[in-house]
Formats: structure tokens, C-alpha cells, sequence
């Protein structure tokens, strides 16, 4: 087994994996040697599936705009539960980070005078997504992938599958990982650790995110010691379209485009008449379910699915074709509809996890709920700061990705060029790592993984999502301990080297095991409705009982659950009204 020593290691390839290298590249000077691990092919991490835009006030005066403004937003969008010195940091860095991609090469739609063009979207104020076209994660991907290969002291480890975290005394980290090409067990070991790793939305079945969200960061992180918190918040995209799950980004609605039921009626005026399809996202998506469970959604007849319409036929001509672009592409290669003349099928879906790996305001990784751990970060989707709460705001995340991409990575590159390497213990560890990665081919097992995942979904799906009910979490607690408890006895099949998916695909499994296994203990325990948490035995949001986070930990007797304050600002809470 090799051991590779680096001052920095990122695990995670997408928008903040790639900020973070680039921020710690350029902040030493060139000085630090950087790896870059990823379980894919870098490009094809799913930050290219973003679409509509990221969030930031780049013209204060002339939209009638301010960083306070977005910062309100921000804090009423996530239902009070964002902690807003980190939503102060958030929206002051975000029209920084805007401009950074501008000039290394994204190309933004562009207003007549030249500056930049940014559209609606829910639960802001004034239009304040910058955008390009509706491929906007893939030209940030590809501006930063471009910059990343131009700097001679950063190494990428495409296809390389960590499986755990390995963390010493004395601030040094690392992890195990396997070559997916041939299946060789690599140990990384480095001065200093960022996870960029992503989200989990994988534990769904019915889902927004590519099949790799599968949480790995998080879970490793988990089984290592380190809190996770908030994990029972997780976003349910309002249009997803039936039956893939595909995205329709919020864009086709910050274009103008209507929701309606099945009697053709533009039903979002009954939940939020002020700002009708631009509410924030759990808003939208509750009022999609309960149209649909009172008889006003439609069927699909491959899936069995209900649904509602998403309406564009009334934008002007061009305008799809030049803002929504890969929508139109989309919806015609997947169910030969052309959104300019038919509507679209869509539901919500799981699409990101508002919780993740415990972080304080600068991303550094806490083992404990009070106490960072020096030399580890989280940056991006994987990691909980908070500033999305219980709601995250579209076009938030690409701004939380890049401001603490280039905050992680600069103290990473910072802290790495102080400190030496201790080999002893972490080469023990990932030898023990990568014997027990050997003996998972040799299990004689009765379980087929495959089958194991599809009953994790069945559950999640039905009883984790959008609504939800003290018997049926109750029930979903029970399903996932059977669930673990089984994982035991999987077996994988292949037995080969080469691309061993079938191997790639057990371990996953564990990973969202673990993390469904949070989600739903998290939820159980908090006994309200705030943002995306909706449980119709306690209707109302509790800020006596529950303005607070949620943190999960994992101790010798199983998950221990606790709680920290949430720390709040100018903005005192108040019943969101939109």
C-alpha cells in the first residue's frame, strides 16, 4: 500500500473542492503541494448539474439592493434556524466570488451595458442570481478545472474512492482510498484536510442529485468521531421532472413560468399570494404535495407518480432559448415535450442536505459541539455552517460553496507550511483499513446490496419526505435498524481489479445507511415544523423547545444526540409570511 504525503489534500472535486485548491495554491505562493481526490472523473462532479445561478449584490444602487437585504432573506428563508454571523460572511463574500469567476472565465448573461444579469429567484427579495444561461455550475466547473490544471503543484486523483477518515493528535489527517481503474488501496496523509465532498440526497430514491451524492464525506466523518448537525433538514426541489427526477431549475419559474393543478389553475396563490411560484422552496413543495393529495394532480402512467404542471408556453419567443436552454433539450430528449408549446410533468424531489459535517464560521471541523479540530475543514454541500437553517434559498449554495472554498483553502495552505508529518499511527490505520476493504470480497454473504438500497429508498421515500408523521418516522427507525443490521451480510459478486462498480456500490451503501439512519433519529426528536421539516402531529415551529441545531455524534453506545443555540443577529424570529 502507498502512502502519499501532501501539505493539502481536498476530497472532493466539484465547485468548493476546485475553489479550495486553486485559494490554497495561489495564497502560498506555490509553496504547498496539493491533492485534488475524487471518486470521479473531476468534471464530472455534480456541481455541473447546477443550473440557475449563484446569489450575490453586485449592483447595491442600481436594483435597489444591500448585503442586508440579502442577509434577511437569507435568515427569514431559513426559517430562523441559520446562524447569522455565518449568513453576514456568506453575503459579504458573494459578489467577491461572482467577480473571481468572471475573471477567470465564466461566461455570465450580460445586460445591455455590459454588467452582469441576474434573474428572480424564490424568496429573494429583487433579482439578485447572476446566471449563465441555465448551465451555470458547468461553466464555473469548467473555468475552475481550467485554472486547476494550470497550476504545476496540484495533483488530481481521478476515480480514487475514499472509504475513510483517519485523524491524529497532533492536527495531521488523511484517509484510505481505492483506485476504482485497478482497485489499488492508496493511504493519503497531509498537514492539513478539506472535505468537499458534497451532498447526500442519494438516500432518496426520487431525487435531483447524480448517483454519486452519496454522502461519503459526511458518513466518514460520522464513523470517525466528528458531529454532524442539522441532518434532519434536507430540500425537496419543487420540480423535478416525472419520472426520472431530472431538475428543472428554478430559473423556468424565475423566467416566469406558472405551476399549475389539474384543473389548469395557478394554485400557488393560496400558499403565498406575494410571490406565487418564487416562494421559498419548502413552501412550494408542500403546496404541490397538498394539491396532489386533494385530488388536483395528475397521474403518470409509466411510474404511477402524481404530479402537477410546470407552465412556460406563455414566455415570450427566444426567451426559452436563451435563458433555459438545456430545459427545452431536456424535457424533449426525455419525454419528447417542447416546453414552449406542452407543459411539464414535475414533483418534488430530494435535491440537498441543509445539514452536514459540525463546522464553525471559518469551515473548521469541530470534534466536539464546541471544539474545532485543527487541520480539518468542510467546505461546500457536506458541510453545516449553518446558512441555509431549515430552508437554504436557491442560488444560495454556489456562493456557500465558493466563499468557503476560498476561506478553507487559504487557512489550509496557511497551516500546512508550519507543520511536519507524524507517520506512525495513520500508517497503522489505513493498514487496517485496507485489510477490511480486502476481506469485504471474501464474505460468504446471503444479502444482494441492490435489494438492501431499494428497501432504504421504499422508506426514506414514503416516510421521510416532504410531510411527515411521528408513526411513520417511528416506523422508519425501525426499518433502517433492520436495514444496518442486514448490511452485514451483503456480499459483493464481483470479485474483480478492474472498474469493480459492484464493490464501489456496497461501500456507498454504508454510507447511506448511516446517513438515513441520522436523518431520521434527527427528525424524530424534533418535535415541530421549521423549513423543510414538516411533521403534522406538531404543526407549528416551536422557538421555545427548538431554535436551536440538532447535532448527532457518534459515541460507543451509538448515535448520541444533543443540541447548541443557534446564533442569531439583527434578525429576531417571526412567522414567515410570504
Amino acid at each position: 500500500m502507498d502512502v502519499l504525503d501532501y501539505d493539502v489534500l481536498i476530497l472532493g472535486s466539484g465547485i468548493a473542492g476546485l475553489t479550495a485548491a486553486i485559494h490554497a495554491y495561489r495564497s502560498s505562493g506555490g509553496k504547498v503541494r496539493i491533492a485534488i481526490v475524487s471518486k470521479l472523473h473531476a468534471m464530472r462532479s455534480h456541481s455541473v448539474a447546477a443550473e440557475g445561478g449563484v446569489s450575490g449584490v453586485l449592483y447595491p444602487q442600481l436594483d435597489k439592493d444591500s448585503e442586508e437585504l440579502h442577509a434577511y432573506d437569507t435568515v427569514k428563508g431559513s426559517d430562523y434556524l441559520a446562524d447569522q454571523d455565518a449568513v453576514d460572511v456568506l453575503v459579504k463574500g458573494a459578489p467577491k466570488e461572482i467577480k473571481f469567476f468572471d475573471h477567470i472565465g465564466v461566461p455570465w448573461n450580460r445586460r445591455e451595458q455590459g454588467r452582469i444579469m441576474q434573474r428572480p429567484f424564490g424568496g429573494m427579495t429583487v433579482p439578485r442570481t447572476a446566471f449563465a444561461a441555465d448551465k451555470t455550475g458547468f461553466f464555473m466547473m469548467r473555468a475552475l478545472y481550467d485554472e486547476v490544471l494550470g497550476c504545476k503543484d496540484i495533483d488530481i486523483f481521478h476515480e480514487h474512492f475514499a472509504t475513510s477518515l483517519i485523524l491524529q493528535k497532533d492536527g495531521t489527517s488523511g484517509f484510505v482510498a481505492m483506485d476504482l481503474a485497478n482497485r489499488e488501496i492508496k493511504a493519503f496523509r497531509s498537514k492539513s484536510t478539506i472535505i468537499a465532498t458534497g451532498g447526500a440526497s442519494r438516500v432518496f430514491g426520487f431525487t435531483t442529485n447524480s448517483y454519486s451524492n452519496t454522502g461519503d464525506g459526511t458518513a466518514m466523518a460520522y464513523r470517525a468521531g466528528i458531529p454532524v448537525k442539522d441532518m434532519e433538514f434536507v430540500q425537496f426541489h419543487p420540480t423535478a421532472l416525472v419520472p426520472s427526477g431530472i431538475l428543472i431549475t428554478e430559473a423556468a419559474r424565475g423566467e416566469g413560468g406558472y405551476l399549475r393543478n389539474s384543473d389548469g389553475r395557478r394554485f400557488m396563490e393560496d400558499y403565498a399570494k406575494s410571490k406565487m411560484e418564487l416562494a421559498p422552496r419548502d413552501i412550494v413543495s408542500r403546496a404541490i404535495i397538498t394539491e396532489i393529495n386533494n385530488g388536483k394532480g395528475l397521474v403518470d402512467d409509466e411510474s404511477g407518480m402524481k404530479y402537477v404542471y410546470l407552465d412556460l408556453r406563455h414566455l415570450e419567443p427566444g426567451k426559452i432559448d436563451e435563458r433555459l436552454p438545456m430545459i427545452k433539450e431536456m424535457t424533449i430528449k426525455m419525454l419528447n415535450i417542447d416546453p414552449s408549446k406542452e407543459q411539464i410533468p414535475i414533483r418534488p424531489a430530494a435535491h440537498f442536505t441543509m445539514g452536514g459535517i459540525h463546522t464553525d464560521i471559518h469551515g473548521r471541523v469541530m470534534k466536539s459541539p464546541t471544539q474545532p479540530h485543527d487541520g480539518l475543514w468542510a467546505a461546500g454541500e457536506c458541510a453545516c455552517v449553518s446558512v441555509h437553517g431549515a430552508n437554504r434559498l436557491g442560488s444560495n449554495s454556489l456562493s456557500q460553496c465558493s466563499v468557503w472554498g476560498r476561506m478553507t483553502g487559504t487557512a489550509a495552505a496557511k497551516k500546512s507550511m508550519k507543520l511536519g508529518h507524524d507517520r506512525g499511527r495513520f500508517t497503522i490505520e489505513a493498514e487496517r483499513e485496507a485489510a477490511a476493504l480486502e476481506s469485504l470480497l471474501d464474505r460468504k454473504g446471503d444479502v444482494n446490496p441492490y435489494e438492501l438500497k431499494e428497501e432504504m429508498h421504499e422508506v426514506m421515500d414514503t416516510h421521510l419526505y416532504v410531510y411527515r408523521n411521528m408513526k411513520g418516522m417511528a416506523y422508519a427507525r425501525e426499518k433502517l435498524r433492520s436495514i444496518y443490521n442486514r448490511y452485514g451480510r451483503v456480499y459483493v459478486s464481483d470479485k474483480g481489479n478492474t472498474y469493480n462498480t459492484n464493490l464501489r456500490d456496497v461501500l456507498e451503501l454504508r454510507n447511506l445507511i448511516d446517513l438515513a439512519s441520522i436523518i431520521t433519529e434527527c427528525a424524530i426528536r424534533r418535535k415541530e415544523s421549521r423549513g423543510a421539516h414538516v411533521v403534522l402531529e406538531h404543526p407549528k415551529r416551536d422557538d421555545k423547545r427548538y431554535l436551536k441545531h440538532t447535532i448527532a455524534q457518534r459515541s460507543l453506545r451509538g448515535m448520541k444526540v444533543s443540541y447548541i443555540p443557534v446564533k442569531l443577529g439583527q434578525f429576531e424570529p417571526q412567522e414567515r409570511k410570504y
